[in-house]
């Protein structure tokens, strides 16, 4: 399999993930929602630089790998403060013991899972525009 063959099979998974989030969000599994919009974000990004040739990408930052791939498309830097948003989601939407007084599904609403799912999206579509053909 080729860079563009990988990065498009992450990119698919990446779509894959937002629709997911989006149907946690009407379904009010507000957390699983925010959690999907990360992993998109990501997997978006992932697939990006797979698309360049990386051969191995091991961090699940979104905010890294829009650094990383930055440095090939400078527009991918105006949804920084996005990617940061996103990164709070990946562990703290997921385990019981992150935040202090109970699970986290108590801590997500629609307005953070919409939130969420808006940056994904954004980061998404903006990450398409530069995948080959």
């Amino acid at each position: 399999m080729g860079n563009k063959e990988e990065g498009l099979r992450w990119l698919e998974q990446a779509q894959a993930d937002l629709k997911t989030g989006q149907d946690c969000e009407r379904d009010e599994n507000f957390y699983a929602s925010a959690f999907f919009a990360q992993q998109a974000a990501e997997k978006a990004l992932k697939g990006y630089l797979y698309s360049l040739g990386f051969r191995a990408v091991l961090t699940h930052s979104v905010f890294e790998l829009l650094e990383a791939a930055a440095k090939q498309q400078k527009g991918l830097l105006s949804y920084s403060e996005q990617s940061k948003e996103l990164d709070r989601h990946y562990i703290g939407s997921r385990y019981p013991n992150f935040y202090p007084a109970g699970p986290p599904y108590r801590y997500y609403n629609k307005e953070i899972a919409g939130r969420c799912l808006s940056y994904a999206e954004l980061i998404l579509n903006e990450v398409k525009k530069y995948m080959p053909g």
